[in-house]
Formats: structure tokens, C-alpha cells, sequence
């Protein structure tokens, strides 16, 4: 940690209405971040090199109250510039998934076929990392389903891409729905990761654009959300 970060922080703590006697706890270092939750005020705090805010979040109370749903669930639509068949490819490249992809940490194909594959994957940041085979079916170019069933950390973790025409005269468009669904087995696990789910998949998916201009060139439209 950088000594203007320690300076922003003491900063922060000495101004705070509850600063007496707080420790802070180091979570992950994401996307240029550096991410702090306060032991004694549940306080989390976000640090870049540009600036520095507090976020309140739910008490541990909170979190762990069984009746809280740990389930989250992401969709959207999109028009883009790439045709169904460059984006099924990109998309169903898991082999390659490590050297593009955020947080994949590796990537094995261990059986293809036809309509469907299984792929070795290990995910995640310190604390959450979880590795299993993930069962994929698909059929070219319109529809990828991954889902996870033999996770330690997931009761269930299921991706979906749907690759559709997109512009009537123009075919190297495509509409473009993405859809994640999980849910961890953890409450721990589920309340670290809810924290940054947005943002980690958001992430994810841009990934798979960026891959498509590195194979194909830049994209003939600018994306636009549906």
C-alpha cells in the first residue's frame, strides 16, 4: 500500500463520526482498487489514486440473517458489431478462457463434442476461488449454456450467451443476451461476492468484446444496450 493511501485513510478515520478505536481489515486488491471494511463501524472503503469514499453496507447481523436470499442473478441485451457465428466462437473458446477472461485463473477442455463440451475451470480472487468442470451445450451459432454441478463453494452456478441476428442489411451484427445465475453454498462466500457482483460480471462479459476485436478488428457498429 502506497504511503498517500495511508495517509487518505488515517485521514478518513480521524474525520469519521465513528473512528474511536477502529481497525481495518484488508479484503482484495480489484481493478485498481484496494478494498477496506472497517471491524468496528461495518464500514467498507473503496481507495484508487484519485480519490477515496466510504460506503456503508449491512451489519454482519444483516448478512447473515437466514432470511436474506444469496441467489444473484444478471441479464442483458445487447446490439453489437460482431456477427453471431465471431461471437459463438469467441464465447465458446474455453480453452483460451485463461488468457482473456477476468479472474479465470485456468482453463482446460477436457471432452467436445458436437453439442456439448466439459471444461476444467478454476475462478475467483482470494478468498473465493473455486475450480470444477463445467458442463457446456450449445448449438452453433445461437445458443451457449454453461452450468457448474459439482462446485464445493456453488450450490449452482449456470451462464448463458444467446447469439441473434441483429441489423436486417447487415449481418456482421448480432444481438448479443447474457445471463448469469448463482448462488453460493456459503453465507460468508455469498456476502464477500455480492459485494463486487456487478462489477465482476460486467467485467466478465466486456472480456468476451475485447477478445472479438483482438480476432476480428473493431466492431462495425457501436454497441448498444437493448
Amino acid at each position: 500500500m502506497s504511503r498517500a493511501t495511508l495517509m487518505n485513510l488515517r485521514r478518513l478515520t480521524n474525520t469519521n463520526a465513528c473512528s474511536k478505536n477502529r481497525e481495518w481489515k484488508f479484503i482484495s486488491f480489484l481493478n485498481g482498487k484496494d478494498i477496506f471494511y472497517s471491524t468496528s463501524c461495518f464500514t467498507k472503503i473503496v481507495i484508487t489514486p484519485k480519490c477515496l469514499y466510504s460506503i456503508q453496507i449491512r451489519t454482519f447481523i444483516d448478512v447473515f440473517n437466514p432470511g436474506v436470499k444469496n441467489g444473484k442473478t444478471y441479464k442483458e441485451k445487447q446490439l453489437i458489431g460482431y456477427s453471431p457465428e465471431q461471437m459463438f466462437d469467441v464465447i465458446q473458446d474455453t480453452e483460451n478462457y485463461k488468457h482473456f477472461l477476468p479472474f479465470c485463473r485456468q482453463s482446460t477442455v477436457k471432452v467436445k463434442g458436437k453439442d456439448h463440451a466439459k471444461t476444467y475451470l478454476e475462478i475467483g480472487f482470494p478468498p473465493i476461488i473455486e475450480s470444477y468442470v463445467s458442463h457446456i451445450t450449445f448449438q452453433r451459432p445461437h445458443m451457449i449454456k454453461a452450468e457448474c454441478r459439482d462446485g464445493k463453494l456453488f450450490k449452482y452456478l449456470t451462464t448463458q450467451w444467446n447469439c441473434d441476428p441483429g441489423l436486417k442489411n447487415n449481418p456482421n451484427t448480432c444481438v448479443i443476451t447474457f445471463f448469469v445465475s448463482y448462488e453460493f453454498k456459503s453465507q460468508l462466500h455469498s456476502a464477500l461476492a455480492n459485494m463486487f457482483f456487478n462489477e465482476l460480471v460486467k467485467q466478465m462479459e466486456h472480456a468476451f468484446f475485447v477478445e472479438a476485436g483482438r480476432r476480428y478488428g473493431k466492431p462495425c457498429i457501436k454497441a448498444q444496450k437493448l
